[in-house]
């Protein structure tokens, strides 16, 4: 038996305990949970009879459960934190494998920041207006490709499509050139619906299992060409890299805040939902040197109105569900969460180790990490998601 030793200041002290599926050596898949840089065996550790879902290879079944039960087990991994705990059921974090966390359902994503798409506005239509007329009465999204979301670590292959600069006649096929990332926060649904059902703002925290970090990653010369008029489709499905560990939406209770102010004011069934915006900071490294630093509390659309939209119709929600929240951007330049922002759509390089860089070259690492504010002064750690270019096949 021993205490795990959490060091001081760790992002993955007892206030947050994120859920994640782990294996050591060729051993099967399982849950795990987060303790400083240990990784608690929840399989091993909980022997209650609903226990036996955590000797599942995603979470799906636990999220499954719903809101009462993740609350008890909460409560126990809260107990088991102070305890000391059987050796074999702890691991340190470098010594395991870490797994795409979940079996994604499907996948939607969402374009809340109003700096991001009134940046993108500009770039891609500089005689308009920035903002297009429906952008602050509902949260627009596009739903995307469940079998291209992929863990942490994750290498990413250069995707190939059609590409039309201004300046060419008619479109060329080829590798993509201008090759981006998006820095997103991704919500997960524990509890589902029936066909015909709908999720009302104020029962957000009854269906959403957790967060976790998210890179969609964006060929913008495939998307530009392609998206007029029906959107994102070759330009975004060929890759989304998720964080592998999934911090529960109880953990971020001390970083909940208002949205910055809606106006004009949102239709009815998305009233309400204002106040669950998330006091969320992330870095971005590209090839290990800072780039950017973008702020989620400056998001226009909360998570809530995002799930209550996207039901609005009826269209039913699973267990496994991803719906992000599209690039995440402030009003300073260093807040920029994509790359064809930072850069200007490429008028103005950044300097990465040296070098001025625009779009992204095969070989090149980007790492996203996140914290938000936990109680009594801690920090809540959502780890990192990463992925390395690979060239085009």
């Amino acid at each position: 038996m021993t205490a795990v030793d959490v060091p001081a200041g760790s992002p993955f002290g007892p206030e947050n305990l994120p859920y994640g599926v782990f294996s050591v050596g060729g051993g099967a898949p399982r849950v795990g949970s987060r303790l400083g840089d240990t990784v608690l065996d929840l399989s091993a550790l909980l022997t209650e009879p609903d226990d036996a879902v955590f000797a599942a290879p995603t979470l799906n079944p636990f999220m499954a459960q719903g809101p009462a039960r993740w609350a008890r087990v909460r409560e126990r991994l809260t107990a088991l934190a102070g305890a000391d705990l059987p050796t074999a059921a702890l691991h340190p974090v470098q010594d395991v494998t870490l797994h795409l966390p979940v079996e994604v359902a499907d996948y939607v994503d969402f374009y809340a920041s109003e700096h991001h798409a009134a940046n993108l506005g500009r770039l891609f239509r500089p005689d308009a207006a920035p903002l297009l007329p429906n952008w602050k009465h509902l949260p627009v999204g596009y739903h995307g490709r469940s079998s291209t979301v992929v863990v942490s670590g994750t290498d990413i292959v250069r995707p190939c499509g059609q590409r039309k600069t201004p300046q060419e006649d008619a479109p060329t096929y080829g590798p993509s050139r201008r090759l981006d990332i998006e820095v997103e926060l991704g919500f997960l649904v524990g509890v589902g619906t029936g066909l015909g059902d709908r999720i009302p703002v104020e029962d957000f925290a009854a269906h959403v299992f957790g967060a976790v970090l998210v890179n969609d990653w964006s060929a913008r010369d495939i998307q530009a060409w392609e998206y007029v008029p029906l959107g994102p489709n070759l330009g975004k499905s060929f890759a989304t890299s998720i964080g592998a560990w999934v911090v529960p939406l109880a953990a971020l209770a001390e970083a909940r805040v208002p949205v910055p102010g809606q106006d004009p004011q949102p239709v009815e069934y998305l009233r309400g939902g204002e106040d669950w915006g998330l006091d969320v900071d992330f870095a971005v490294d590209w090839n290990g040197e800072e780039v950017a630093r973008p702020p989620y509390r400056e998001m226009y659309w909360s998570p809530a109105q995002m799930l209550a939209h996207m039901t609005v119709n009826g269209a039913t929600a699973r267990t496994g569900d991803l719906f992000a929240s599209g690039t995440v951007s402030g009003p300073e330049r260093h807040q920029r969460g994509a790359f064809i922002e930072l850069t200007w759509g490429g008028a103005e390089p950044v300097t990465v180790k040296g070098e001025e860089r625009t779009f992204l070259e095969d070989g090149d690492e980007v790492v996203i990490s996140a914290t938000a504010p936990g109680p009594d002064g801690a920090r809540i750690g959502f780890g990192e998601v990463t992925g390395t270019i690979r060239p085009a096949r």
